[in-house]
């Protein structure tokens, strides 16, 4: 059939927004009108269809998203809730490999000991609406302790998840690392395949990857609702290759302009893929300063000053690492304030249930047990519930169970070289822990 000829029952905003020609249809016609006003330099209002301020081969993305049948529905605006499960298809195949060499406990539980058979479907209906996952560019490039301790997610594990998370029913955020390895405050290093590239061309192939990336994923069916581009890029992203002196490694610094202009034009770019690719996704800018709250303003307004393009304030908050929730409180009220037209999400949090960690002890607050881990959960849901922006909570790794997966076998079946004790899995009885139940309470 002529794709001309193709006109779908749709929602009356999805019509009016892609009708570009004022025709009452939706066709390849208003496709050809974008074109026409992108080629002559003249632009109208009507051509500027997502209504991002100009027009772009994203107008024609969403117009022929409308021609498919794949603009119906407006995108979700409502609160999110999850974890980032991107761990979770390596724990599912040890445990069936358990399974194999005669170990039969190898699973997840439910709070009553049953078995739980789909992870994803079974949070959605404990209440959770969404789940993240985190995607490294070329992981087989990681050292071997960074691969031990979770970095295997390359494209074709995210479309698995990513499909799994859509037929759910859930949100699917994505998080890019631009990095062959963990991306975060003091690790920020140039995938080894782009190490020669200078900053221009860098800046394309950003654009490219990210672009290509997110056409893989949805051919596969699992287009992404949020997007983040970069991993806690607090003081920027692609620094340079692993290996670089750290006099030349390119940081950005409160108080320090240089650098700033390059990473920004970085972030464009993926930006620019994003709004082409997903029009419907909102753009996440993750960072973790929230206990330094001058440098987390300083970051948002270098955003702002220099017209990068994005819909979401991202916080990691963890309190062994942070500070408690009323550093928590001052952050939000620093950004939420200074940023009023921006939501806020915390993208990662975690609080122990067996052994301290980091660098803060709050075990008298918050006991190093499962009813301390959901204490936490509940104290941390009732400091966000009064920022109305605060659209977002996931749970950092809670998919964490080493439950049947040591003793004889320890080599072949563990998943993570050090175990997380900050998941919501028992590694004790492989059962799920109440703060899980306790998340849904977010979205109340």
């Amino acid at each position: 059939m002529c794709l001309a000829l193709v006109i779908l029952s749709l929602s009356a905003s999805a019509v009016s927004k892609s009708d570009v020609n004022g025709d009452g249809e939706v066709t390849i016609a208003d496709v050809n009108v974008i074109i026409g006003d992108i080629t002559s330099g003249v632009f109208s209002a009507a051509s500027d269809v997502n209504g991002d301020g100009e027009v772009t081969i994203a107008d024609i993305n969403r117009v022929i998203d409308t021609i498919l049948g794949r603009d119906e529905e407006e995108p979700y605006d409502g609160p999110v809730v999850g974890g980032d499960i991107s761990m979770l298809t390596k724990y599912e195949a040890h445990q069936r490999m358990a399974l194999r060499y005669g170990i039969r406990n190898a699973h997840y539980y439910d709070i009553n000991g049953q078995i739980i058979d789909d992870v994803i479907t079974w949070t959605k209906q404990q209440g959770w609406n969404a789940a993240r996952v985190r995607l490294f560019v070329n992981p087989a490039n990681a050292s071997a302790t960074d691969v031990g301790q979770g970095v295997i997610q390359n494209l074709d594990t995210v479309i698995v998840l990513g499909q799994r998370i859509k037929a759910a029913g859930m949100q699917f955020m994505l998080d890019f690392h631009y990095s062959d390895s963990w991306a975060d405050p003091v690790k920020q290093f140039t995938p080894a395949e782009w190490a020669g590239l200078d900053d221009d061309a860098l800046t394309q192939r950003v654009y490219e990857y990210t672009r290509d990336c997110l056409r893989a994923l949805k051919a596969a069916g699992a287009t992404p609702d949020y997007i983040q581009t970069g991993n806690e890029i607090s003081y920027g992203m692609l620094w340079g290759p692993v290996g670089t002196p750290t006099s030349q490694l390119k940081k950005c610094y409160s108080g320090d302009e240089t650098n700033w202009v390059r990473f920004t034009n970085l972030l464009k770019a993926a930006g620019r893929a994003c709004r082409e690719e997903c029009p419907n996704a909102k753009i996440i800018l993750h960072t973790e300063r929230v206990a330094k709250p001058s440098i987390l303003l300083n970051f948002y307004n270098q955003m702002r000053n220099k017209q990068v393009d994005y819909d979401i304030i991202g916080l990691s908050y963890y309190p062994y690492f942070h500070g408690n929730l009323s550093t928590l409180a001052t952050a939000l009220n620093s950004v939420s304030n200074s940023f009023q037209d921006k939501d806020i999400m915390i993208v990662e949090t975690g609080y122990s249930y067996k052994y301290p960690m980091g660098d803060i002890d709050y075990s008298s607050t918050w006991p190093l047990t499962y009813e301390g881990q959901r204490k936490y959960t509940a104290d941390l849901i009732a400091k966000l519930k009064p920022y109305v922006r605060v659209k977002g909570l996931f749970w950092w790794f809670p998919e964490a169970n080493e439950y049947g997966l040591g003793g004889s076998y320890w080599s072949t079946l563990h998943v993570n070289d050090a175990w997380y004790n900050a998941g919501l899995w028992s590694h004790e009885t492989g059962k799920v822990q109440p703060a899980l139940y306790e998340l849904k309470n977010f979205l109340e």
